[in-house]
This record gives structure tokens, C-alpha cells and sequence, in this order.
């Protein structure tokens, strides 16, 4: 096709493009609307097309812009456009693929790629042989600007590329790209490592038939002198590590002796890519075995890296010691994720729960929120020395020993944060020096660098557990956290930042011995409140909220209410319905009112009322983009469901009192729409709320049952693990409340759950709620749920054996009970199970306790003597020592 512009269109074209790189937004909001009428007019991409590939006397900025607007309309528009101004924008393209100037074959390569994503591969069938040929040309440009363009679709449509539709394409492009390791271009090496490297983690068929004349390439690139060669060899081998370890098994020593170079090379982004190496390897069962014996230089060199570079220290403004009183830039702000809630229980053997530590300290840079090699660096001690343990002490202590006191702060620095890397992996090889290193980090957070007091919060609370079980609480607990509340007060954002998120750590280790302090704390974290900028208060949400969650209900003194809850309540007022800092102080506010308990109660009308308002509000708003997609917005859920959370707080907290709250509100009818709701999480947190008013107040729960309960049947889809949690813990909440009457609902649930329980590979929390479930329907209809005891007792019994001594576990052994009364023919092939879970109880109540001996002896009893002894025989010694204690059989 040839086509030619009208010359006065093409000054037009060439005028906008112009004064769309003019400063000035009013200009560009012009341009901005000139460009949109423009797209009216078919051939204005042919313009475009041709400004880019044809008119070389244009600068190459505006040459490069006419390109990108292009690519833009053809996301936008793409099989809209008619196919001859399509072919002849492919067309040219192919022709200016070998442009002189890298910004334009730059270009191009992003619009082919747009074009064969939005059209697809298999629409433009001449495009990979066209490209491919294009690498045999003796000039450069052309043999680089196809390199580009096929390293963008390799990245783009990686595994399309190895798709029967198209004739397999890679059974030719990747032994030309191995061609191409050795050409004299380092650009052209780059990209030809670039491309096949897309190919490793997918395992394509045709380079794992390639794979070794690829790694001997990659070994003779290795000293290369070009860094971005040297960078992807490293992303290769990384790859490999996962995917052809058998390969690299031979040269694993040459390998790491090779990457030990690397991860101090000149370039950081090349140390960065070798140092990715050791994270992969420690993923690998073989890594102590092979890494071992590189430690003692692996070590320093990791340690070396995770100092902050030049650059670094000016990002971050580390020269600027006091920067309180400097507004935080909203950008600056990251967006805050509301974890809906879910119902667990706790076990035996974890004094707090599931403490899900995913705070990893390489956050103390967020302004440097990119991957980097400090971080990178800092991960990979950590999960070395998880894998290592105490055995990398020997190592790893003289060096820290050495720059924990260094006289430069940037060395000093690197120590702390390499002391909190290696805190989970080597704690019992730690615990010696930490009397010394607690006192010493302590002092730290006096330090005159700021960067410093804040590596220190977060290093101090990785030892947090261990501070917290010394029994001398004058000696480290209470200096840890006067210092940590005055760092809270910090005149350094970043400081004060680090010592919230470390004081939230000590105060879940802590619980309730934080008690003593409590009116010092709280006068802090309320101080607080009028010192902080944005983001900060943010987290200072966090940190009440913690405390609240740790102390329960000895925060409920007058005392302590006056003091925290006008605060809270005043930003409460001040916020809009729209502003999503509600987020943190609706999830603050469910954790102050389950604490609270009765002394909420003042607070808890006007903070009711707007969750309800808030439910009412997304849902109108949700019916209205539905019925008219195009006029409304689609609303932000998540405001729904961290207004269904805090109820769920309101309802566990005031108990009974919540009823007159309940009363005068159509919760029931929102809770029944947002239990229909398609998005998972706001099923989840509705069925929680149903939960904890069922607890609270059923008698206006009951009406609604019949509605209710069907829709909990429908919601026990165990790939959806926490709203199937839900629904199933509610279901049991409800049973104990309605009693016999539950009868009717058993054939909508029972088998479900049995089906559940006896799940391969199901998370414990969801297998104890199952099982706590099941409990509950055989206490209230033994004779429903009993015939079927031999299907779910083995499974029923070790999810339970590791639940602690609680109210959910008593109303559940009583019904195992009953339903052994009913059939005690259906435990006896899992007897021993049975045995086992009934010795797991540290103190039931002597009625239970009777139930189970009965139970226990009348076995024994109808088995006779001799049969019990070899049935006990079978028992671990540990097990028939219990049970003879706790039941004297």
C-alpha cells in the first residue's frame, strides 16, 4: 500500500506533537483535546505512522512521541482500525526497524509489540520470519532493532510462541539466538541471552532439548566485559537453579565461586541479579551441603551489601535529621489492604495465635521501595541463616561483632540491620550475647542518625520474644519500651514509623505484660496523635489497635478510655465517608471496642450507625452501576467490608448490649444482601458478623434463619478457604443457639462438611472449625448426625487433639460424646483416635470429664481385660500415661 500525507495536515500533526512537550498544562490539556478529535479521522494513525518511520529531518523526540500516541490508539482502538491502515502501519514498521537512531528502533519494537498483542501472532504471520531474518544483516541497527523488538514479544508472549498454531516458532528462534552469544556486538550478546532466558521457567520443550550448548555459552559469556551481558547470564543461572539444578549439579562449585565475583561487581544492578542467586539456592535442598563450604566469603560480601550506597543516603534525605513538621507528599502514601476477618482458633502449643511476622525490615527505606541490593542482600542473610542455623554463628558473629561498633554510621548501619537478618534463623545460637546486644541496640536508639534509630526499632523487635521471657522485666522489657515510646515521639518521620511497627511487634510477644505500663504507653501513642503527619497516623492505628488486641479487657478503665477514645472519635468525625484512612481506624476502632467491652458502650451508637451507613451506601451504589454500568461508578467494596469487621468487633465486645443497637436497624436485610455478594471477601466477613450476633443477640438473628442458612450451604467451597472458614463457623454458632430445631437444616450442610474434613491437604484452621462444626450438630441432633460417625471420627479427632482447653472445644467434645452414645459401634475401628483426643484436654469440666471416662471405661469394659492391655500396648508410652492419670484406666 502507499499512501502520502496532505501537507498541511502533517504541519498540524507535527505543530501538536511540538507543544505536547511544552511545560505549560494548559497547552497540553489543549493538545490532549485536539488529539482526541483527531482520532475521528481514520488515516490520523497513518500520520502518526508516518512521522515516526519517514520523516528522519524531525527531532527524534517528536519522531518517538508520534509513535507512542500510535501505540496508545491501537491499545485503545486495535481491531477497530480498518485492516489497511493496519497493514500499512505493519508495514512500516518492518521497513524502519533498522532506524540509525536507537530512540526511534526503540519505538518500533513497542509498537510491533502492541500490534501482535492486540491483534495476535497469528495475525501477522510474516512478522517472526520477517524479524528473524532481519538478524543475518551485516548492519548493526537493523540486526539490533530486530533483536529489540523480538526480546519485547518474547517477554510479552512467551508461552503463546510455543503454540501449535503457530508452527512452533521456537524450534527456530532459539537455536538462531544461541547463534548470536558470540557476536562481536555486546548489545546483540544482551539481547540474544534476554530472549531465551523468557523461555527457562515455562521448561519450553525446545530449549530444554538446547539446554546444554545453552549453559556452556552462558559460561564462556561469564567474564564478559559488558555489565548487561554479565546481568542476564546471572538471570539465567538463577533460573536454571530452579528449573535444571541436575544440569548445574556438575559446576555447581565453578557456579557459586562465579556468582561470589558477581555480587561484588562494579555495577550494582549486576551484584544485585548474582545476589537473587543465593535467595533461589536457599530454596534448594541441596544448598547447605554445596554452599557450605563458600560461606566464610559469602558472608562479608552480603553483610558488605547491605550498607546504604551514596545514592541511597540522598533519596532517602539522610543528612535530614528532623523533618516532623514536613506534610507528608500523598504520593508518597502506599495504599493499605484491610484483611478481612476470619474466625480462628487457638492451639495448644502457639501462645498467640498464628503471629504472621511478614514485616521483613527491608521496608525501612520506603521512599527506596524498589528491589535493591541492600534489600536483596538483607533477604538472602536472613533466609541463609534459616537454612544454616546456629552453624553460620562462627562465622557471621566476628564480623558483627567488628561493625556493630563502628565508629562510621554507615558501617554501624549495616551491623544492626544484619543483626535483626539473622534473628529468626540463629536465635538459640544468639540467646548468649543478646544480654550484652539488647543493652547496646537500646542505646542505639539514642543515636545521633536517624537512619540509625530506625534499623535499630526494627532489629530490636525481631529479639522482641526473647525480651519478653526474661523474668527480670526492670532489666530489659521496660527500658526497651520507654526507649521504643520515645522514638514514637521521634522528630524524624522515618524513626517514628519504625518504632510504631516495632512497638506493635513487642506488644503482640508481650500481651499482658504491658498491663503495669499502661497509662505511660497510652499517653504516648495519644501524644502521638497531635505530632504525626499522614502517614504515620496510619500507623499509629496499627499500634493502638495491637495494644488493644494484647491487653483486652484491662483496657477498660475509665482512666485509659478518657484518654484514648477522643482522639480516636474526633478523627473519626473528621473523616468523610469517601476517605479511605477509614480503613486503619475502622479496623483501630473493632480491636478498641472487643477490648472495651461495656466501657464502648458510650461511644458505640454514632460509630453503629455509620457502619450501617457505609454497608447501605456501597450497596445502593453497587445496584446502580449494575443497573447502569455506564452512568454509575462501580463502588470500592472495601469500605463495606471493614464496616462489617468493626461490627463484628461491636458485637464480640458489648455482647447482650449491642441488642437495642440491632434492634433499630436493618442489619439483618444488609447482612443478607452482602452474604449474596460476589466478591469472597465481603461473603467472608458477613458470615463473620452473622457469627458474632448470633453469639450476641439471636433472638433477632432467628427470624432470618431459614434465609440464612442456605445460603451458609452454599458457601462450603473449600477453594475458597476463608469464606467456606466462615460460613462453616457460623453454621455451628447457630446450631448451639437453635438447638433441636437445626434438624431441618443438617441434610443442607452435614455431608458437605464430612467431605471437607476428609480433604487431603485442608489448612488446619479450616479442618478445627469443620470439626468444631460437626461437634456441635451431633450435640444437638445426635440422632441426625451420629449414623454417620464412622465417615468423619479419625479425621474429627486429630484435627481437635491440638485445640486448647476452650468453650468451642467443650460444646463440641459433648457432642462427639452424644454421638458415641447413639453409635458407639461407629468409633470403635478409630478407637485409639478417640483416646488420643481425649487425653488432649488439660482441665474439662467435670461433667465432660465424666462423659469421656464413661465412655473410655465402658470400652474397656465391653472389650474385657486381656483385649485392653494389648489394645494400651499399642498406645505411646506418653499417651497411656495420660490417660491412666487423667481418666484412672
Amino acid at each position: 500500500m502507499t499512501w502520502e500525507p496532505q501537507p498541511e495536515g502533517l504541519q498540524q500533526i507535527l505543530t501538536l506533537l511540538k507543544e505536547s512537550q511544552s511545560p505549560d498544562t494548559e497547552i497540553q490539556q489543549a493538545v490532549q483535546r485536539k488529539l482526541e478529535e483527531l482520532n475521528q479521522y481514520p488515516d490520523f494513525n497513518n500520520y502518526l505512522i508516518y512521522v515516526l518511520t519517514k520523516l528522519k529531518t524531525e527531532d527524534e523526540p517528536t519522531r518517538s512521541l508520534s509513535g507512542l500516541i500510535l501505540k496508545n490508539n491501537i491499545r485503545h482502538l486495535g481491531t477497530n482500525l480498518q485492516s489497511e491502515i493496519i497493514n500499512y502501519i505493519k508495514q512500516e514498521c518492518l521497513m524502519a526497524v533498522g532506524d540509525p537512531s536507537p530512540l526511534i528502533r526503540a519505538t518500533v519494537g513497542i509498537l510491533i509489540t502492541t500490534i501482535a498483542s492486540k491483534g495476535g501472532l497469528i495475525n501477522w504471520p510474516n512478522l517472526l520470519p520477517a524479524l528473524c531474518e532481519m538478524l543475518d544483516s551485516p548492519d548493526h541497527n537493523v540486526c539490533e532493532g530486530a533483536f529489540g523488538a523480538l526480546q519485547k514479544i518474547c517477554e510479552d508472549s512467551a508461552e503463546g510462541l510455543d503454540s501449535a498454531d503457530l508452527n512452533r516458532p521456537l524450534n527456530v528462534m532459539i537455536p538462531k539466538f544461541l547463534q548470536f552469544f558470540h557476536h562481536s556486538s555486546p548489545k546483540i550478546r544482551s539481547h540474544a541471552i534476554a530472549c531465551i532466558n523468557q523461555f527457562i521457567i515455562h521448561r519450553t520443550q525446545v530449549l530444554m532439548l538446547h539446554i546444554d550448548p545453552f549453559i556452556e555459552s552462558l559460561f564462556r559469556l561469564s567474564s564478559d566485559e559488558d555489565h548487561e551481558v554479565r546481568k542476564n547470564v546471572c538471570r539465567a543461572l538463577c533460573m536454571l537453579l530452579e528449573v535444571r539444578m541436575d544440569r548445574l549439579m556438575p559446576y555447581m562449585n565453578q557456579i557459586i565461586e562465579y556468582m561470589l565475583q558477581r555480587s561484588q561487581d562494579q555495577d550494582d544492578s549486576v551484584a544485585l541479579e548474582a545476589s537473587e542467586f543465593w535467595l533461589s539456592l536457599a530454596e534448594q535442598n541441596i544448598c547447605k551441603e554445596v554452599l557450605g563450604p563458600h560461606l566464610p566469603r559469602l558472608a562479608p560480601i552480603l553483610i558488605r551489601g547491605m550498607r546504604y550506597s551514596d545514592i541511597d543516603i540522598i533519596l532517602l534525605k539522610g543528612d535530614v535529621e528532623e523533618d516532623e513538621m514536613i506534610p507528608d507528599r500523598e504520593e508518597d502514601i502506599r495504599p493499605r489492604f484491610h484483611k478481612s476477618r476470619t474466625h480462628t482458633l487457638k492451639s495448644a502449643s502457639d501462645e498467640n495465635g498464628d503471629n504472621d511476622d511478614d514485616d521483613d525490615g527491608l521496608d525501612d527505606d520506603n521512599s527506596l521501595s524498589e528491589w535493591n541490593l541492600r534489600k536483596c542482600s538483607a533477604a538472602a542473610l536472613d533466609v541463609l541463616a534459616n537454612v544454616f542455623r546456629e552453624e553460620c554463628l562462627p562465622i557471621l558473629y566476628p564480623i558483627l561483632n567488628e561493625i556493630l561498633f563502628h565508629q562510621q554510621w554507615e558501617i554501624k548501619e549495616s551491623g544492626i540491620l544484619a543483626l535483626g537478618a539473622i534473628a529468626e534463623g540463629c536465635l538459640q545460637g544468639m540467646v548468649p550475647h543478646l544480654p550484652e546486644l539488647i543493652p547496646y541496640l537500646i542505646s542505639c536508639l539514642s543515636d545521633k542518625k536517624a537512619l540509625v534509630r530506625s534499623i535499630t526499632c526494627w532489629t530490636l523487635s525481631r529479639y522482641a520474644s526473647w525480651v519478653v521471657m526474661q523474668p527480670n522485666h526492670d532489666q530489659y522489657l521496660k527500658p526497651l519500651m520507654e526507649e521504643l515510646l520515645k522514638r514514637i515521639l521521634d522528630a524524624n518521620k522515618r524513626v517514628q514509623e519504625a518504632a510504631c511497627s516495632a512497638f506493635a511487634t513487642l506488644e503482640e510477644e508481650a500481651c499482658t505484660e504491658l498491663v503495669p505500663y499502661l497509662s505511660f504507653i497510652l499517653k504516648t501513642l495519644v501524644f502521638a496523635f497531635s505530632k504525626y503527619q499522614h502517614k504515620n497516623l496510619l500507623i499509629l492505628y496499627d499500634a493502638i489497635g495491637t495494644l488493644a488486641d494484647s491487653v483486652g479487657h484491662h483496657l477498660n478503665k475509665q482512666d485509659y478510655i478518657n484518654m484514648l477514645m477522643p482522639p480516636l472519635i474526633h478523627k473519626w468525625n473528621m473523616l468523610k465517608d469517601e476517605d479511605k484512612d477509614l480503613f486503619p481506624l475502622l479496623e483501630c476502632l473493632s480491636s478498641v471496642a472487643t477490648a472495651l467491652q461495656s466501657g464502648f458502650l458510650p461511644y458505640c451508637e454514632p460509630v453503629y450507625n455509620r457502619c450501617i451507613s457505609l454497608i447501605q451506601q456501597t450497596i445502593n451504589q453497587d445496584m446502580a452501576n449494575t443497573a447502569s454500568p455506564g452512568q454509575y461508578e462501580q463502588p470500592d467494596k472495601e469500605f463495606m467490608i471493614v464496616a462489617l469487621d468493626l461490627l463484628s468487633g461491636l458485637a464480640e465486645g458489648l455482647d447482650g448490649h449491642i441488642e437495642s443497637l440491632v434492634v433499630n436497624s436493618n442489619i439483618m436485610e444488609l447482612l443478607f444482601q452482602c452474604m449474596q455478594d460476589i466478591m469472597p471477601e465481603v461473603r467472608q466477613s458477613s458470615f463473620a458478623l452473622l457469627g458474632d450476633l448470633t453469639k450476641a443477640c439471636f433472638q433477632h438473628v432467628a427470624r432470618y434463619i431459614p434465609d440464612f442458612l442456605p445460603i451458609l450451604g452454599q458457601n462450603l467451597n473449600p477453594e475458597c478457604i476463608s469464606v467456606c472458614n466462615n460460613a462453616i463457623w457460623a453454621i455451628g454458632e447457630i446450631s448451639i443457639k437453635l438447638g433441636a430445631d437445626t434438624r431441618l437444616y443438617i441434610p443442607l450442610v452435614l455431608n458437605q462438611l464430612i467431605a471437607i474434613i476428609n480433604r487431603p491437604n485442608t489448612t488446619k484452621t479450616l479442618l478445627e472449625n469443620t470439626a468444631i462444626t460437626i461437634g456441635r450438630l451431633g450435640l444437638v441432633c445426635p440422632l441426625d448426625v451420629a449414623p454417620l460417625l464412622q465417615q468423619f471420627v479419625r479425621q474429627w479427632c486429630t484435627s481437635l487433639r491440638n485445640i486448647r482447653d476452650n468453650e468451642e472445644k467443650d460444646s463440641a467434645f459433648r457432642g462427639m460424646c452424644q454421638m458415641i452414645t447413639v453409635n458407639p459401634v461407629g468409633v470403635v475401628p478409630d478407637f485409639i483416635f478417640f483416646c488420643d483426643a481425649a487425653a488432649s484436654w488439660v482441665s474439662p469440666k467435670s461433667d465432660l470429664h465424666e462423659m469421656l471416662q464413661k465412655i473410655l471405661s465402658g470400652f474397656k469394659t465391653q472389650v474385657g481385660e486381656e483385649n485392653w492391655r494389648r489394645f494400651v500396648d499399642q498406645f505411646p508410652p506418653q499417651l497411656a500415661e495420660r490417660l491412666s492419670s487423667m481418666y484412672d484406666i
